[in-house]
């Protein structure tokens, strides 16, 4: 039989967000684990706002809703309001009533350069990573580092001569250098390339600490696109690690941008064993020997740091990390540690329901 058609006219609607959700939707576990989580960090959200003023957006739903934005690969603020505005998973999942308004735009950057200045995303991640059940997951002392190019919001004709000659739109047969020139749209970027053969773009480089147990992102870091930066910021984020797990020494997997003598030295001395693949083609040799590669950890370590290509891979595929949306060295290293936050919190239910 075939039914009626009727115009939505209702003034009055009995109808619960929690009801309009399956049961079985992937994003129930996860909005349990980032509410326990965001508990833990009460102490700390009550220290960055003011006991008397307007009422801001709670941090809460404030970090809920940027999750979000990382889930679903959304390209901006603005397209991330509009959705609260009538997507249903959104407003459960943000804790939005269903007849409440979303937010301004222009108030949630606001509020989320807030959160940024109290480098909120750092002490989120470490709060996952100590929670009772996830804690378990995680290795204390066998760990990969890599790093990747992160496009930067900005074009080439942006990229200019410093001393003001030029006008960025006829740049063929120059020489243009990161020493000489910059971008007048975004003045912490880099030109760069992945590989020798590849265009020169304008970017950042992201860095990334990962578990080897179950190939989870510890830590991360955003710094300028250079020649030594992979290996500079591995060793500083490395230290950090060491020193909050507490182990007198611990391995580090990378592969051969960090085969050099000053770095693989430099990490030894941090107490950090080098599990670093050898780069034989590197003059006067790989700075790896046998005193590393006779044990079978270091094959082992050659193995499990690839999987840092899934944090990566993930970020980029379905985060928001293929091309930076927003410009300055803070911005994006915000951006950059909520996509391995989101990372991890896609992973964890399945890794707890594998081990439950």
């Amino acid at each position: 039989m075939r039914g009626s058609f009727e115009e939505q006219e209702a003034m009055f609607s009995y109808m619960t967000l929690e009801g309009r959700v399956p049961a079985c939707h992937p994003l129930r576990p996860v909005r349990g684990l980032v509410r326990e989580v965001l508990l833990l960090l009460d102490k700390d959200f009550r220290k960055l706002y003011a006991k008397e003023g307007r009422p801001s957006i709670p941090p809460e739903q404030l970090l809920s809703a940027l999750l979000l934005q990382v889930f679903y690969g959304v390209r901006s603020e603005r397209l991330l309001m509009e959705q609260l505005g009538y997507n249903l998973l959104f407003r459960w999942f943000v804790g939005l009533p269903a007849d409440g308004k979303a937010w301004d735009a222009t108030t949630f950057t606001k509020n989320r350069e807030r959160l940024q200045s109290g480098d909120v995303c750092t002490r989120f991640m470490a709060a996952l990573l100590n929670h009772e059940q996830v804690k378990p997951l995680l290795s204390d002392e066998h760990f990969s580092v890599d790093g990747t190019l992160i496009e930067a919001w900005a074009s080439h004709t942006s990229f200019r001569p410093k001393d003001g000659s030029g006008n960025g739109t006829d740049f063929r047969g120059m020489q243009r250098k990161n020493d000489t020139h910059e971008s007048v749209t975004d003045l912490d970027s880099r030109l760069d390339r992945k590989s020798h053969g590849q265009e020169r773009r304008l970017c950042y480089m992201g860095h990334a600490v990962m578990e080897n147990r179950h190939g989870l992102a510890v830590t991360g870091a955003v710094t300028h696109a250079a020649g030594t930066a992979e290996r500079e910021a591995s060793l500083r984020l490395l230290k950090q690690v060491r020193h909050t797990n507490k182990q007198r020494r611990i391995t580090a997997g990378a592969d051969t941008n960090y085969d050099t003598r000053g770095h693989v030295a430099a990490l030894r001395k941090a107490g950090i064993t080098p599990h670093v693949a050898m780069n034989e083609t590197r003059n006067g040799g790989s700075a790896i020997d046998a005193r590393t590669t006779r044990h079978p950890g270091y094959g082992m370590s050659q193995t499990c740091r690839k999987m840092i290509e899934g944090v990566f891979g993930w970020s980029t595929k379905h985060g928001t990390m293929r091309k930076a949306k927003l410009r300055g060295l803070a911005n994006v290293a915000s951006v950059f540690m909520r996509n391995l936050i989101g990372y991890n919190l896609v992973r964890i239910p399945k890794l707890l329901a594998g081990t439950g």
